[in-house]
């Protein structure tokens, strides 16, 4: 019982935080397109910042 509300706590916060972002586009990149290579955590953090300051509607960027 313990584990399960401990393993939901945490699904929650990652997913709250968007922390569980990388391994969702990982799982995108490897179903849809298996012939391309995943890009490293910190290569996908990049691209989605720049993402973000290009088009201010991808999400809040106060700094």
């Amino acid at each position: 019982m313990l584990r399960r509300v401990i393993s939901g706590v945490r699904w929650y916060v990652r997913e709250l935080t968007d922390e569980s972002a990388y391994d969702r586009y990982v799982a995108h990149v490897r179903k849809d397109h298996p012939e391309a290579e995943v890009p490293s955590r910190r290569e996908f953090e990049r691209m989605r910042t720049d993402r973000q300051e290009r088009d201010p509607r991808q999400g809040f960027r106060c700094c």
